[in-house]
């Protein structure tokens, strides 16, 4: 059996404040690291098991030991990102957000009603003006009949969605509201999250599928997948800092096809990075580049040690799990 080499420096564990309250946290953890190649992250989100976390440690090790694919591109488009928030921020998040044509606005937050996310997608539409497009994300919260009807509401608040990104949790589900809506269905967490990613394709239950890097395994095991799916691609983000963003935009520069702007642009959630010139949009696009931390930066947003402790020994745990399962399947 193979065995893991280990990292070959001490990792940081990491510790941002997010701007606003997002995927139900107002933090971001994880770890970076100098590898044989270039930096790399590890910031598999707090609710994944061991198990799911197995694929952000070979993310991790293709960014630290391996490098990427050549690039096709030199820049990568993106969207803005807009969380579950009031109209008046989502109209201010789009100003900040580089330029930015394309949002993607969250929807489905708990507690929050049908006219609270009508009102964010209007602002959104507004703060956009003419051209602008409006993505949506339900995170899986709804049931088919609830998802047909709010797809309908939001897609005129919007003047015309682009897609709906996971509007139910299963793929049954997906292809049921696929074939009742009007609007293009993209699988996210079906994808990422599904022991079995082909079933979206077999049941057609998507017009177009969400890759992340960290969650299924780096950026060439993304670009396998994309080929095998054969559904157009939208290269999304983990929320990670400028470290862990490279690796979707590493993924993106090596699409054959990249005819959606990319979800890449959540560096504006978090309150500070650990890199000087941090992946922020500029002209609506973001620059093929590796990103080095700062001493200074990473000694600021360095965790507690009891925070450190627990990320060490996550990463130990997923490190064995890793080296269990041998070579990735």
């Amino acid at each position: 059996m193979a065995v893991t080499p280990k990292v070959e420096c001490v990792p940081t564990v990491f510790d941002i404040a997010l701007t606003t309250r997002f995927r139900g946290v107002t933090r971001r953890r994880g770890m970076v690291w100098r590898g044989r190649t270039a930096w790399a992250e590890f910031s598999p989100f707090e609710d994944y098991s061991p198990e799911e976390c197995v694929p952000w440690w070979r993310a991790a090790r293709e960014a630290a030991d391996q490098g990427f694919p050549p690039p096709l591109r030199q820049t990568v488009p993106v969207n803005a990102i807009v969380p579950a928030v009031g109209p008046e921020q989502a109209a201010s998040l789009i100003a900040a957000a580089g330029g930015c044509r394309v949002a993607k606005v969250k929807v489905a937050e708990p507690g929050q009603t049908a006219a609270q996310e009508i009102d964010r997608v209007a602002a959104v539409r507004d703060a956009l003006g003419e051209g602008g497009k409006i993505r949506i994300d339900a995170n899986g919260a709804w049931d088919p009949d609830t998802a047909a009807s709010r797809i309908a509401q939001l897609d005129k608040a919007a003047g015309g969605l682009e897609y709906v990104e996971q509007p139910c949790a299963t793929v049954a589900e997906l292809a049921r509201v696929r074939r009742r809506a009007q609007v293009p269905i993209a699988a996210d967490e079906s994808i990422r999250r599904a022991a079995d990613p082909f079933l979206v394709k077999q049941h057609q239950a998507a017009d177009l599928v969400v890759l992340k890097a960290q969650p299924l395994g780096g950026v060439r095991a993304c670009l396998e997948l994309a080929e095998r799916l054969e559904l157009p691609v939208v290269v999304s983000s983990a929320v990670e800092t400028s470290v862990g963003l490279t690796m979707g935009v590493a993924l993106a520069a090596a699409l054959p096809r990249l005819d959606f702007a990319c979800g890449l642009g959540t560096g504006q959630l978090l309150s500070a990075d650990l890199v000087l010139d941090r992946l922020l949009a500029s002209d609506a696009v973001l620059p093929v580049r590796p990103a080095i931390p700062d001493p200074a930066l990473l000694a600021a947003h360095s965790a507690d040690p009891a925070e450190r402790r627990r990320w060490l020994e996550r990463l130990d745990m997923v490190r064995r799990l890793a080296d269990a399962q041998g070579p990735r399947r």
